[in-house]
């Protein structure tokens, strides 16, 4: 199966309760939408419906970052740019946990930054693992090694490492020899030790899909437990814009890597891969993925950040989520990344006929 059954089994129960039942300080819209500079007064009349789950909001995947440090300096990364002014700051642990209980989505990304540089860490995986999340805890995988006793093997724990094409390809990526190789041999020990081990893979303007179908290929000895694929995503605060794509350039390769989701165990949805082919519409969900770090909580999304606010209900109350997406904010024109859009697939936006078929066949390939 793609995914533990214990675990398909509590996101669905997790999403049908808050379907019927989302709760209400959550639904209330407290936001001045001048607030966004893009701000366009004429709203929702401007062509574009309002998204069907807008009164409906509740969170799917947290998305955790304890510290932006790292010890890579990857040429794409935003957060290390971004945060410049906080790059030494980290959230405590106690910080973290109030985060997981505060916002209640039953998955947690423990992202950064490198998590693993954390001390913290160990503490905040556990808690996150008693509190009955499903954690994916990224990393570059260079630490990996050195950190992994500090660990226990758990069905609800993920290591999911980053690898953005073959040795040659990946190395330059994140501007250090050897990075490939060390994530390698620690993918191999977090599965020796019986973890669930997952990749992570950016597809950037550069990225050629035959090298990522060789890549999953050279990994398959290692019986991994999947692969989440993802489109490049745009920060202003990169100087290498040229790394990043339109929506024409995503939805060409993914068109291209169309047969990987049939050879491989994908994490993406059908109904995503879909959206990043061009063969469907999904609005933006960004109130699916809130992200929290030592600022706050991020508004709008991952990319975007016009404020960051102290709970989690001011998120979701003050956001002027009706005037961000494609249509009414630039920013917004060419993002397809997942964190804003496999919400949407997950949630049955757009749903059609033959959907439900489609996506038990891929939850239990």
């Amino acid at each position: 199966m793609r995914f533990p059954l214990p675990m398909m089994a509590a996101l669905a129960g997790y999403i049908l309760r808050n379907k019927l039942r989302p709760p209400r300080e959550w639904q209330r819209d407290l936001s001045d939408s001048r607030g966004n500079p893009f701000w366009n007064p004429r709203g929702e009349g401007n062509g574009h419906a309002p998204h069907p789950l807008i009164g409906k909001r509740f969170p799917l995947v947290l998305m955790l970052e304890p510290l932006h440090a790292c010890n890579l300096t990857c040429a794409s990364c935003g957060r290390i740019r971004e945060y410049q002014g906080t790059i030494t700051a980290k959230l405590t642990g106690e910080q973290c946990l109030r985060a997981v209980e505060e916002c209640g989505a039953p998955v947690v990304s423990i992202c950064g930054g490198e998590p693993l540089l954390d001390p913290d860490l160990p503490r905040v995986v556990e808690g996150t693992l008693a509190r009955g999340r499903y954690i994916y805890l990224c990393t570059n995988g260079t630490l990996l090694r050195k950190h992994l006793a500090d660990y226990r093997p758990h069905r609800r724990l993920f290591l999911n490492v980053h690898l953005d094409g073959l040795e040659q390809t990946h190395d330059r990526e994140v501007g250090r020899s050897g990075v490939f190789r060390e994530a390698l041999e620690a993918m191999r020990a977090a599965k020796a030790a019986g973890f669930r081990v997952s990749t992570n893979t950016t597809v950037y303007r550069e990225t050629d899909m035959r090298e990522v179908e060789a890549l999953f290929e050279y990994l398959e000895p290692l019986r991994l437990d999947g692969h989440m694929l993802s489109p490049g995503y745009g920060y202003s605060a990169v100087n290498e814009q040229e790394l990043f794509l339109t929506r024409e350039d995503i939805t060409e390769k993914f068109r291209e890597a169309e047969r990987l989701a049939a050879r491989f165990k994908l994490s993406a949805t059908p109904a995503y891969l879909e959206f990043l082919r061009g063969e469907r519409e999904l609005p933006c969900t960004a109130w699916g993925n809130p992200t929290y770090n030592v600022r706050g909580w991020r508004s709008p999304c991952y990319l975007i950040a016009e404020a960051h606010y102290a709970s989690f209900v001011e998120l979701m109350t003050r956001t002027p989520w009706t005037s961000y997406g494609a249509g009414r904010d630039p920013r917004c024109e060419h993002c397809m990344v997942h964190c804003g859009y496999e919400p949407s697939a997950a949630l049955g936006v757009s749903a059609r006929r033959g959907d439900a078929w489609k996506l038990l066949r891929w939850a239990i390939r």
